[in-house]
């Protein structure tokens, strides 16, 4: 499932928060830890990067230590990385450390808030996610009154618990529900299409009810995994919909597609894939399956 994953690390107290997390995600075994260091603009002063690298160097040897305690539940080995460049940019360094170690997930958490308080993308986490030639997991914490953020992973919710799958119904869709249904530890899945298109009444109900039907096939396709499973149907907007339900369902965690099927489309991620992953206050792990946009 995913043996081997990539955490990047910032050093923030999101990235910080990514550690409850890590011993959740199924399968685990060994995890590359790294953390980049921007050298591509020196100072007047010439290179005064050393002592940050040095810090940086002691910082992950200590996350290094935390995860190795976690043997107890989950074997994990780690592989440490203080990458320094001086050309390129960060996200690719994150890219190219987890092609070159071939892991099956990178592992990152959201930064920011804007003032009307939905939470945003890193501009880091952004590109990785847009490029990654693997599945990522993007870690948003939820807000906890006079504490800053929360937990992504709650004590009493496992990550993986209570999952929604949004899906149109198209191959790469229909793919990232078998990925998902595969996955050990899931209590319940929420099956989710949002009817956006229907130029009258008639339309629009002839469109949910084949929703409906399809959505019931889904559903008993995770019975017999031996998953409960629950169908939504909504009408309008997709992206609004699915981010509704995730918070009516109170979900651990969305699991949606790259890829999408919409009229605009980003050339490496679906638009409201992207739109959903930098709106929602809810852990999202976006699969990447191998199949293109336009399977």
């Amino acid at each position: 499932m995913f043996e081997k994953i990539l955490v990047a690390l910032d050093f923030s107290a999101y990235s910080q928060k990514i550690f409850d997390c890590i011993g959740e995600i199924p399968g685990v075994r060994d995890v590359v830890l790294i953390h980049v260091v921007d050298a591509t603009h020196p100072s007047k002063l010439g290179w005064t990067h050393e002592p940050y690298i040095e810090n940086a160097k002691l910082r992950m040897a200590e996350k290094k230590e935390a995860l190795e305690r976690l043997g107890l539940t989950v074997h994990i080995s780690v592989d440490v990385i203080v990458d320094v460049i001086t050309q390129g940019t960060v996200p690719q360094a994150i890219l190219d450390a987890a092609e070159a170690h071939s892991v099956s997930l990178i592992v990152m958490g959201a930064r920011g808030i804007n003032p009307i308080q939905e939470l945003l993308l890193g501009s880091v986490s952004s590109s990785v996610l847009r490029h990654a030639g693997t599945s990522v997991l993007v870690l948003h914490f939820r807000p906890a009154p006079g504490e800053g953020a929360g937990p992504a992973c709650p004590p009493d919710t496992p990550l993986f618990s209570r999952v929604l799958v949004p899906t149109d119904f198209s191959r790469p869709a229909e793919d990232t529900f078998s990925f998902v249904r595969s996955i050990p530890g899931i209590d319940e899945m929420i099956l989710l299409n949002v009817v956006d298109k229907g130029e009258s009444k008639e339309e629009i109900e002839t469109a949910v009810l084949d929703a409906k039907m399809k959505l019931t096939a889904m559903k008993e396709e995770c019975g017999a995994s031996g998953i409960p499973a629950t169908i939504r149907v909504r009408v309008g907007d997709p992206t609004e919909m699915a981010l509704a339900v995730a918070e009516e369902d109170d979900v651990s965690l969305i699991a949606i597609s790259a890829f999408g099927t919409g009229r605009v489309r980003e050339m490496l991620l679906g638009s409201t894939t992207f739109t959903i992953v930098r709106r929602t206050r809810r852990p999202i792990l976006v699969i990447r399956t191998g199949l293109s946009p336009d399977s």
